[in-house]
């Protein structure tokens, strides 16, 4: 039992590293910078580090969510 918790554990640590990454790679394809302020590249990437954060977070929140509505499927069948 407690196995599965830490193994769970892991996984959401994994996917939300996984995701964060993932979203600060597609976000790099926008140019904030030309919405910004000149000389103001820390406040860019601190932005990109935000968004990212929240958007990685928010989908693997997603996957996660329906990965245990998935296993809690069968429980649905007496």
């Amino acid at each position: 039992m407690l196995e599965s918790f830490g193994q769970e554990a892991l996984i959401s640590m994994i996917m939300s590293l996984f995701f964060i990454g993932l979203s600060f790679w597609a976000l790099q394809a926008i140019r904030f910078e030309k919405l910004l302020r000149k000389n103001q590249m820390a406040r860019a990437r601190l932005l990109y580090l935000l968004l990212a954060t929240t958007i990685g977070s928010t989908v693997s929140n997603f996957f996660l969510d329906y990965f245990i509505w998935s296993r809690q499927l069968p429980l649905l069948l007496p």
